[in-house]
């Protein structure tokens, strides 16, 4: 749990009840000039409603130039970033023909695959001439080419499971596989924080959805107990099924699941175990496997396996693995493989190159040096920012590491202050996380040099002490970057 210091907490408080409070007053008045102005549609209820069109209006509007910035070239260390302007309050935003070159700390281009590779991109052309950019067919006509037959073998090769099935877009693969998975008559146990898409794929699965304290073990070992001796509401039967959800790294925490803890509750009540890991495949581990190896699971005590491509691997698209007699029942029942355009042959191409590159089948040892400068890099920037003050969440190892920011006024404070600097950084509020929990998430990659990190570190202080979210006594050694 984040413990919000007091301080903190109240002036957090404050700001947000100034916030509905001004808001709320401007509303009331509004209505009188709606009155007046008003096309109304013969008695048809508003279709924006409620506390969220009140946020949307009073707070997100007025800062949205912090989101959704374009960008003008590949995401690598460093790239474009379209300059935008605003003649109305911020309401709309209009760019300019000019581009800000700045330093990249918001895309998930953990190994560098992103940009040009001397492997990949050869590759990846030489297919987009042989295949086109799209089979304009979904799997089961005739989307199926010989890369992706070749992509499965890969994937499932790389993450040691003995089939696996792939998808053109990461969040339908939890989305849509869950509800094929699970149904009425079963249990979905699901850690407090995971992704959205969990989210949704439980909730459409029409199971029984509990939660348990985010990556607390024996919290999940109590719900499971009690669950299991209450059996289904009103009729007390037994669970058709129970599976437990969790992700590998979470990727607005940047925490590494406690999964040997969490394996062995399973196995102990015989419960599944769905292993969402996109933002650990890839990222972590000696060889690239995530978080089973870095935290040495067999994945076979995995039984489902979930990942996507579109942050180590540089390309789009997610994939299942399990067993083989799991995998051919979803590509008989999944509507992710049974009714979308299967994945871009170039985007496909584009992943089993960089699989190759990882595991040294390109014939060099590039892989095996992203691994280890993305954790020397991650590593490295994680320890620095705690020495300054800054209040970072996550682990050791993890790429992905939010800085807490708190206060609504501080997220457009901080990413604009850093823009101006060029260092364009992900700020992270409601919905995305909860209402006083805002915070900047950083991504660090491989393609970062020693330099870059220096220079992002140089920023994120001075913009730290103009803002004031160093929240915890800085060492001396930050000077040195002053």
């Amino acid at each position: 749990m984040i413990e919000i210091p007091y301080l903190t907490a109240l002036t957090t408080y404050f700001s947000y009840g100034l916030l509905f409070a001004f808001g709320q007053f401007r509303d009331f008045f509004r209505k009188f000039f709606d009155w007046f102005t008003s096309n109304n549609l013969n008695g048809y209820a508003p279709i924006c409603l409620g506390l969220e069109d009140f946020y949307i209006r009073r707070l997100y509007l007025r800062i949205q130039d912090c989101f959704g910035r374009p960008i003008s070239s590949a995401p690598d260390a460093w790239f474009d970033v379209v300059e935008r302007y605003s003649n109305d309050n911020n309401k709309t935003l209009k760019r300019t023909d000019k581009v800000c070159r700045c330093l990249n700390l918001g895309s998930y281009n953990y190994l560098g695959f992103a940009a040009a590779d001397e492997y990949c991109t050869p590759r990846v052309v030489q297919s987009l001439e042989q295949y086109s950019p799209s089979t304009c067919s979904t799997r089961v006509d005739g989307g199926t080419t010989a890369l992706h037959k070749e992509l499965e073998e890969c994937v499932a090769s790389f993450v040691r499971k003995p089939a696996a099935l792939v998808f053109g877009m990461g969040y339908v693969t939890n989305s849509a596989i869950l509800p094929v998975l699970m149904g009425k008559g079963s249990l979905i146990i699901s850690d407090s924080l995971n992704h959205n898409s969990i989210v949704n794929g439980a909730r459409g699965s029409g199971a029984t959805i509990r939660v348990f304290l985010h990556n607390t073990p024996q919290h999940l070992e109590e719900v499971l107990r009690e669950l299991i001796a209450e059996g289904q509401p009103r009729t007390h039967r037994p669970w058709k099924k129970i599976m437990v959800i969790v992700e590998g790294i979470y990727s607005m925490e940047g925490e590494l699941c406690k999964l040997p803890e969490i394996i062995g509750i399973c196995k102990k009540y015989k419960v599944y175990t769905y292993l969402d890991e996109a933002h650990s495949i890839g990222a972590v581990g000696k060889t690239g496997r995530g978080v089973c190896e870095l935290l040495d699971v067999d994945t076979a005590d995995v039984d489902i396996m979930m990942g996507t491509f579109t942050k180590s691997f540089g390309s789009c698209g997610g994939y299942i693995a399990g067993s083989k007699e799991l995998i051919q029942y979803l590509k008989y029942t999944c509507p992710a493989h049974l009714y979308a355009t299967s994945i871009s042959p170039p985007a496909a191409q584009q992943i089993i190159s960089s699989i190759k590159v990882i595991l040294g089948e390109d014939g060099s040892n590039r892989g095996a040096q992203k691994l280890a400068q993305i954790r020397e890099n991650s590593n490295f920037f994680r320890s620095e920012l705690q020495k300054m003050g800054f209040e970072v969440l996550g682990d050791n190892d993890s790429p992905v590491m939010p800085i807490m920011l708190y206060n609504p006024a501080k997220i457009p404070a901080f990413s604009r202050e850093c823009l101006r600097q060029n260092v364009a950084v992900v700020t992270v509020a409601f919905p995305a996380t909860p209402l006083l929990l805002a915070r900047a998430r950083i991504c660090i990659s491989a393609s970062h040099s020693k330099e870059d990190l220096v220079k992002a570190l140089q920023v994120i202080s001075r913009v730290g002490d103009l803002v004031g979210i160093k929240y915890f006594l800085a060492e001396p050694i930050k000077k040195k970057f002053d």
